[in-house]
């Protein structure tokens, strides 16, 4: 695997931790500023909205420019976003910053995905996206503790400037590294045949089940702090809870990227379908401490092989479009943590806990059923069997 898979990686953690920090910021952000903490989340939405509208836009804006020095220039924003957000005298400014922020990652993700295709030969497309998300996985498991953690030692703006810090290596190692360059110049786009590709029964297909099954596991992770703590577990056990969580999450990815690859499609159904049954017996067993505790980890490591191949799957079916392929996987992701958790608190606001696992095991549900249906194995020139 390229050196610069990793760096990317390094670069995606870095931004991702800061989209998931958030969550254990919402008190101080609010007592400074004065609004409610339902006011301070607004920031987290607007966070998701800014990636699902900045994917396609940066991605067409970005592929006039070169790939290395398009992921610079979006690196650099999403390091200025920051600092404005460290400093910011309002809520408002900090509001900007986040869209700002957002639009930055949420461009920098796409070219990533887009550029991985001309890093890395076809058959191991799979395991450089897997890689790449990797970075997103453990900003799940360390972005919320550690925020948390550097905000109560230092106030919420510290955790702001540690974002910072933590782009400089990937920063520096992309003014380094001139692989993109290498790779491919500057995309000539021709946004009719882009779009045609996308269309195509796979491509939107993968998309489908990218958003459900994504939906899906937010909106449990959204509201897992709050499932731990109905089903008796101690408040200050919660955080063990959400790195459970994102351990399997971790080595959901981890699996993809060594196993999935020969057998994408089998991976990605059969993936859904233990992940329904994960969902399902955590449904059943929602009010038992051990089984929450047990079930997250096996939940999230299952959620994520499933996500982690069909965005691989979207990005090597999607070659038709190397400009708004890339693009189309991160509004496939982001729109799935935009949704779900919104699906998820109606659930939780009728039903309790139990609705939002319901709301998860529909989603897979769906996500099976699209999966089966858009990604068909079909048979090559030569008889073999085609996943």
């Amino acid at each position: 695997m390229p050196l610069l898979i990793y760096v990317l990686a390094l670069a995606i953690f870095a931004q991702g931790a800061s989209e998931f920090m958030l969550a254990g910021l919402l008190l101080p952000i609010s007592e400074e500023f004065g609004v409610s903490p339902g006011s301070a989340a607004a920031a987290t939405s607007a966070f998701a909205i800014g990636m699902v509208i900045g994917a396609p836009a940066m991605a067409l804006l970005g592929s006039r420019w070169h790939p290395r020095c398009t992921l610079i220039a979006f690196l650099l924003v999403f390091v200025l976003a920051h600092i404005v957000g460290a400093l910011a005298a309002s809520f408002a400014m900090l509001l900007v910053t986040r869209v700002m922020a957002a639009i930055a990652y949420a461009g920098f993700l796409a070219v990533s995905l887009s550029t991985v295709r001309t890093l890395v030969p076809p058959q191991a497309t799979t395991r450089a996206v897997a890689t790449l998300l990797a970075g997103t996985t453990l900003a799940t498991i360390v972005g919320v503790p550690a925020g948390t953690a550097l905000a109560d030692a230092l106030g919420w703006r510290a955790t702001f400037w540690g974002v910072v810090l933590l782009c400089g290596p990937a920063l520096v190692a992309l003014l380094l590294d001139r692989s993109p360059l290498r790779a491919g110049g500057v995309a000539r786009i021709e946004l009719r045949a882009e779009l045609s590709a996308l269309a195509r029964r796979r491509v939107l297909g993968a998309i489908g089940v990218a958003v459900v099954i994504n939906a899906g596991t937010f909106g449990v992770f959204t509201f897992l702090g709050l499932i731990g703590e109905s089903a008796g577990i101690a408040a200050a056990l919660v955080p063990l809870l959400l790195a459970a969580f994102g351990v399997g999450a971790f080595l959901g990815v981890a699996a993809t990227g060594r196993w999935a690859a020969t057998r994408e499609r089998v991976w990605i159904v059969g993936g859904s379908l233990a992940l329904l049954l994960a969902w399902t017996a955590l449904w059943m067993l929602v009010e038992s401490a051990a089984a929450v505790f047990a079930l997250s980890l096996v939940c999230g490591a299952l959620s994520f092989a499933v996500g982690s191949a069909v965005i691989g799957r979207i990005v090597r079916e999607a070659a038709g479009a190397p400009v708004l392929g890339g693009a189309s996987a991160t509004v496939a992701l982001n729109l799935g943590a935009f949704v779900g958790p919104l699906l998820a608190g109606a659930a939780h606001g009728s039903v309790g806990s139990a609705g939002v696992l319901a709301v998860a095991a529909v989603l897979t549900i769906v996500g099976l059923g699209a999966s089966v249906w858009a990604l068909p194995s079909t048979r090559d020139g030569g008889g073999r069997m085609r996943v």
